[in-house]
């Protein structure tokens, strides 16, 4: 048995969605193990590109059972809207199965969140207004609505419940109309007739997977940085974008881990507010971000560059178990003369190397910088480590030795098959 867990080691961006479908094709099964439609997966296959949300990316192999586990929070219409895209352009879903305890994202909880970000000046977190942290509050304080619900004959009566006390908070504290109770009632009873057959106990499914020894691929979300506990909070998401985190989300036990792939981009991008040590305000930045078409595959908004901030990435390992790293976006670097990677941080004097929780240290912080030699010349092609410029085998084998983990995927451009493999996943 293989359990392999993919997740972001930065602030999401990373290029998760390109590594798990690169992996997918060895894999029985993908799991998706939080967030939800927040997030956002961009795939090139032949050409064609897949902009993925809620769906695993497995799902773009032919019967490829894929899962949406418990600790991912689903909008059914958003579902069912990335379904039909997909089968416009020619992906039908087919072996997907839908966790019966995950959480719904209701109408009131993107309102609210939209409302929220709005009303919160200066201290806007940057959400993609999706309803995504509400619906994760609910769910916390036991007032959430679970995807077995939407099958239970009682759904109504609780809706009813929930949506008067939404309501009266919508109308009282943002001065806005009451949603309409029909209408939800209607609409949600409309998902339930097409969802209703992929609905299942999903932790039971994964398990009997686990116990006939398949080889399991776990999809993560968003990345470290975001996560709620070790993210920079409060600029952060709602749920574990870690490896710890695919337990909780798919009721399988931790063990079921072999090996933990953190996703890196060979520099750092953000979106949405928040400190970003190695932040561009120049000229620099704003090449990487049109050479490597930094904008958000969820929301189109310009996404924060800087240099790859190493102190970020050491943090992932630590936290995560990081085996091997997949390295992204390495093309992009070309045609730069010379090419920086921050080591440390100095804070008030210190040298620091950890990252920190405090928003106000963190702020503080000036990068220490090493610098390298760039590279030229197109390297999309390339399929082999040792044909790679020198320049960039020494830009990487330099992260090796400054994490202790092995380079094991490294992206030489978008499309599934740009991809120098240098380890073996699956065996």
């Amino acid at each position: 048995m293989s359990g392999i867990a993919v997740f972001g080691a930065q602030w999401g961006d990373e290029g998760k969605g390109r590594f798990v479908d690169f992996l997918a094709d060895e894999a029985d099964v993908v799991i998706r193990y939080q967030g939800g439609n927040n997030a956002g997966h961009t795939i090139i296959v032949d050409d064609i590109t897949y902009k993925l949300h809620l769906i695993p990316a497995g799902s773009l192999y032919d019967a490829k059972p894929c899962v949406i586990g418990n600790g991912v929070v689903i909008d059914p219409g958003a579902l069912l809207d990335e379904i039909d895209g997909l089968a416009e352009q020619g992906t039908t879903i087919k072996n997907f199965m839908i966790s019966d305890r995950a959480h719904m994202v209701m109408p009131y909880h993107k309102l609210m969140d939209g409302l929220s970000e709005d009303n919160a000046g200066e201290a806007k977190i940057g959400t993609t207004k999706r309803g995504i942290g509400p619906c994760y509050t609910d769910k916390a304080a036991r007032k959430g609505l679970r995807m077995c619900d939407l099958l239970s004959d009682s759904f109504a009566d609780k809706l009813k419940i929930i949506l008067d006390e939404k309501n009266n908070e919508l109308t009282k504290i943002y001065g806005v109309d009451a949603l309409s109770y029909d209408q939800i009632l209607r609409d949600f009873m409309g998902y339930k007739e097409k969802l209703a057959p992929l609905i299942c106990d999903t932790s039971l499914v994964c398990y009997d997977y686990y116990k006939q020894g398949k080889k399991l691929l776990f999809e993560g979300a968003q990345g470290m940085l975001l996560d709620i506990d070790f993210g920079t909070y409060p600029f952060v998401t709602s749920s574990h974008p870690t490896s710890g985190g695919v337990s909780m989300g798919t009721g399988l036990p931790p063990q079921v881990l072999t090996e933990v792939v953190g996703v890196v981009k060979a520099y750092t991008t953000r979106v949405g507010a928040g400190p970003f040590v190695t932040e561009l305000h120049d000229e620099m930045g704003e090449f990487i971000r049109e050479r490597g078409h930094e904008y958000g595959a969820t929301t189109g908004r310009p996404r924060r560059c800087g240099w790859l901030d190493l102190v970020i990435v050491n943090f992932s390992v630590r936290i995560n178990g990081i085996t091997s790293i997949a390295l992204s976006r390495v093309d992009t670097l070309g045609e730069i003369d010379k090419v920086k990677v921050c080591t440390g941080y100095e804070i008030d004097g210190e040298i620091v190397n950890n990252y920190p929780a405090s928003l106000e240290d963190i702020e503080k912080a000036t990068p220490i910088y090493r610098e390298f030699e760039g590279w030229s010349g197109d390297i999309s092609h390339i399929r082999d480590y040792d044909e790679l410029p020198e320049a960039a085998k020494t830009y990487i084998e330099f992260i090796e030795e400054q994490t202790g983990v092995p380079v094991g995927m490294i992206g030489v451009g978008p499309q599934r098959e740009q991809c120098i493999l240098r380890q073996k996943y699956y065996v």
